[in-house]
């Protein structure tokens, strides 16, 4: 299947593949949020789009656009496409998208803030648009959380993410409840996970050696289930998300 950009702008769309690293993880001791495979993959999970130039922008709780300032570091980068403007009004940020995507027939294009980024002061909107038909532009917004609290972006910072996601996809699930001991084999696993995991936890508290070497349990971030056979095939613990390759002239 094919992802198409257009830009609409001279200057190319600051646009890559999402970056697997967020600051807060970093800090954490031995990095050890990394270790948690459904977070390293969120990180990862499409595109990204960055601003060009850094920033500080400053809300002061009023509800008229001009109400939200913006400071550029160079004042000329204010001209730059995909630098943020206030033109919303209630606290919004705004962040215009100089391209069009073009997804193939019954996919749309979910857009949000870069996936387990964390911003004080300011948090971003989602938003889900039907790309496989629309000739219109969307925005990525941010809304302020709390008046007279500056926030910095920097130049290249990601202020945006985005995906396809199936327009029928949840016409095509049938939510259930069901209990869990009438599948006999996912009852199974799930008992010898939690009863690993209990253990585990115990001997952790407990300092005992084996488990203070091991750290922490991989069996789901190796994809094998609790009693080690495998599980799904394309089991992944990176996505290989593609760049957009400029067209050949």
């Amino acid at each position: 299947m094919k992802l198409t950009l257009y830009p609409l702008s001279k200057e190319m769309p600051q646009v890559r593949p999402a970056d697997p690293r967020r600051q807060w993880m970093d800090d954490t001791p031995e990095s050890f949020a990394y270790r948690c495979l459904p977070l390293a993959l969120a990180n990862q999970h499409g595109w990204e789009v960055t601003t060009p130039a850094g920033f500080t922008a400053t809300w002061n709780g009023g509800n008229l656009p001009s109400d939200v300032s913006i400071t550029f570091d160079t004042p000329q980068t204010k001209s730059l496409s995909g630098a943020p403007l206030a033109n919303f009004g209630s606290g919004v940020l705004t962040f215009e998208l100089h391209f069009l995507l073009r997804t193939p027939p019954g996919w749309n294009i979910f857009v949000t803030g870069p996936m387990n980024g964390i911003k004080h002061g300011i948090a971003p909107l989602s938003g889900v648009i039907e790309t496989d038909w629309s000739p219109i532009t969307f925005t990525m917004n941010w809304r302020f959380t709390a008046p007279d609290c500056p926030v910095r972006f920097e130049a290249g910072e990601a202020v945006a993410h985005f995906f396809p996601v199936r327009r029928d996809l949840f016409e095509k699930f049938e939510p259930a409840l069901d209990h869990l001991n009438r599948d006999p084999k996912t009852y199974e696993q799930f008992m010898r996970w939690r009863d690993s995991r209990q253990d585990f936890a115990k001997r952790l508290v407990e300092l005992e050696a084996n488990a203070v070497e091991e750290k922490w349990q991989k069996t789901y971030y190796r994809g094998l289930r609790p009693d080690g056979s495998a599980g799904a095939k394309d089991h992944k613990i990176k996505l290989r998300v593609k760049p957009f390759k400029k067209p050949s002239r």
